[in-house]
């Protein structure tokens, strides 16, 4: 390829979805996209938008109260940003604090007009404190087109729990084929039959509901049971109990054996399971992000390019999959792409140092490369930009000084020059 990134540039593996139950907050609801469009998210202060993309780094290992911390530094020097606003009230839903959560959704609501995933959020707070009138009418306001997959189940459960049974088998066999290995829907469907008295298919229901909870309890044990085979190093042994999870309708299953096999840095068997993971469910986040991650692990970077730039369309804001992205385009030597990807992650996350030198050197390339056009305004910013992320770097001064010079700059050409001098004489620390 004649470049390579180096590893510390990847960001680290997030936890396999099958290791937090539905029942509190599924992950799809953290990896949402903000209720505003992206860029909101990117007009804040820098500091802000550091603010933010820490948030998210924490939100992704489920440390709520650090992510919170950082959307609340965020929101304080930008109470504009309404994408971290949305955001730090879903880290207030998961921390259980529910007023600070409805607070900051109240707010969204008039800020983005009744954002289909602020009302299912208000929706959701309104049925844990069984005001269930008014969740309805959210649920029902945004059911059209739902926000999450999980929206008509939660609507079902309100009309259940009011004693409207007709209602609510209505909308739980429309979350069903949504959510067809959720166990918690044929468990409500089984209520419903068993207070209408038809026994049979309340029965049958519970049946369906405990086999699915086996097989998310099964899918959980077999994920330990295949980590820690691939620790024991013993190849044949994990070959056989990792293939349990092997399988080829649910991409839960396969995302966690992708994601498992990654971990333990078997990188050729993590892709195909993350390959049909990703066809299977097209809008999943951690899929492609864990796709591309693994292709640039094992140096595919053209085959990484795709999944990666998917994963930051689903989650711009997201520091990792956009550095993750920067260094995939380098190493394909597409230097003006990459510039906009790692500039972007370094706006949300400046303190990362290999990011920050994996700027500095495209930034230097395509300074370089305007230069020798005779495009001098266009190679200052880049050079500047350089020269921004690395003050002390000697050459860095140097560089500018050139291109002052050329474009018949003397006087910022000189000090350039003096300003490189003294750095080149002074012993690095």
């Amino acid at each position: 390829m004649g470049r390579e990134a180096g590893p510390g540039v990847s960001p680290s593996w997030s936890r396999a979805r099958h290791a937090r139950c539905k029942r509190a907050l599924p992950l799809f609801l953290l990896l949402a996209v903000p209720p505003v469009q992206p860029q909101s998210d990117t007009r804040g202060q820098p500091d802000a938008r550091a603010h933010v993309g820490k948030g998210y780094e924490f939100e992704k290992d489920e440390r709520f109260a650090n992510a919170a911390t950082e959307f609340e530094a965020a929101l304080a020097l930008d109470p504009k940003l309404s994408g971290a606003r949305y955001q730090l009230g879903v880290c207030y839903f998961a921390l259980g604090r529910a007023g600070d959560a409805r607070r900051e959704f109240r707010r969204l609501i008039n800020e983005t007009h009744n954002e289909a995933g602020v009302v299912y959020f208000l929706g959701r707070l309104d049925l844990l404190e069984h005001n269930l009138d008014a969740a309805i009418r959210e649920f029902q306001s945004v059911a059209a087109k739902p926000p999450f997959s999980d929206t008509a189940y939660y609507l079902g459960s309100a009309y259940l729990e009011k004693g409207d049974l007709e209602d609510a088998e209505k909308w739980l066999r429309q979350a069903l084929p949504l959510n067809p290995r959720d166990f918690r829907i044929p468990d409500h469907l089984a209520r419903i039959y068993q207070r209408q008295g038809h026994t049979a298919e309340a029965d049958q229901e519970y049946a369906l509901s405990e086999k699915l909870r086996e097989n998310y309890n099964d899918a959980a044990q077999v994920g330990v049971n295949c980590s820690a085979a691939l620790e024991k190093g013993d190849a044949e042994v994990a070959r056989d109990v990792c293939a349990k999870l092997d399988e080829p309708d649910d991409p839960d299953r396969l995302t966690a054996l992708g994601m498992i096999y990654g971990r333990h840095q078997h990188y050729e068997e993590a892709v195909a399971p993350l390959r049909r993971a990703a066809a299977l469910d097209a809008d999943s986040y951690e899929i492609e992000h864990n796709l591309g991650l693994t292709y640039f692990r094992l140096r595919r970077y053209q085959e990484a390019r795709g999944p990666l730039e998917r994963a930051v369309a689903l989650r711009p804001n997201f520091f990792g999959s956009n550095a993750l992205l920067g260094a995939t385009l380098f190493a394909l030597q597409r230097d003006l792409q990459a510039y906009g990807a790692l500039a972007r992650a370094h706006a949300l996350n400046p303190e990362n140092a290999d990011t920050r030198e994996l700027l500095f050197n495209v930034a230097s390339i395509l300074g370089a490369k305007s230069r020798e056009a005779k495009n001098y305004a266009e190679a200052l910013k880049y050079l500047q930009a350089a020269e921004g992320l690395k003050p002390q770097d000697a050459q860095a001064h140097a560089r500018l000084a050139a291109v002052y010079s050329e474009a018949g700059d003397r006087r910022r050409a000189e000090i350039e020059k003096r300003t490189a001098e003294r750095l080149a004489a002074t012993p690095s620390p």
